[in-house]
């Protein structure tokens, strides 16, 4: 099996990354990924879209799944085989905002406990370190702002790669508010 990242907006697919998706045969991903995709998924290539992520790890040896941004960044990574990279929204997020990513550590929302998730980005901005939040449609971003001290910067990184593509920023005090379901906080740049 193969995992390729698909970059989390259209036309951040790596070099790599279209070349093993133009050569295969079978083609699993989510709706999301399938689209970024298909520009280079080849005629007569056999496209699934994944409905049951449980069952994921009994594909097809030959299969190629994508994993929009990169899969290693809560993505399908997990899955092992062969995993090539893709642009992760981490890396357009930081990128926008004049950020180096050695500053940066990564903490999951997404589907996972929002009140753990707030307490760790709590902890690790005061040691220093900018926060990649990655959330959910669900995650409340003035929850985040009012663990934190009014003066920290936030920003919300909406749709990224996408001609809608919004980023916002604003401190804890007076915090941007998402107005898309598809996006990142970084807190504390």
């Amino acid at each position: 099996m193969k995992v390729v990242g698909v970059g989390c907006g259209p036309g951040m697919l790596t070099g790599e990354a279209v070349r093993v998706i133009a050569a295969a045969s079978l083609v699993y991903g989510s709706a999301r990924a399938i689209a970024l995709a298909r520009p280079h998924i080849r005629d007569g290539c056999a496209v699934h879209e994944i409905d049951d992520y449980r069952a994921i790890r009994s594909l097809p040896a030959d299969a190629v799944v994508l994993s929009t941004g990169d899969p290693m960044l809560a993505g399908l990574g997990y899955l092992g085989g062969e995993v090539v990279p893709g642009i992760s929204s981490m890396q357009v997020a930081f990128a926008r905002l004049g950020v180096s990513l050695v500053r940066g550590v990564v903490v999951n929302a997404h589907g996972k406990d929002h009140a753990a998730a707030i307490a760790l980005a709590v902890e690790e901005i005061g040691r220093g370190r900018v926060v990649f939040l990655i959330a959910d449609p669900a995650f409340s971003v003035p929850d985040l702002a009012a663990a934190l001290d009014g003066e920290v910067r936030i920003a919300v990184c909406e749709d990224l790669g996408y001609p809608e593509e919004r980023i916002a920023a604003g401190t804890a005090a007076v915090p941007p508010v998402p107005a898309s379901g598809l996006f990142v906080v970084v807190a504390g740049f």
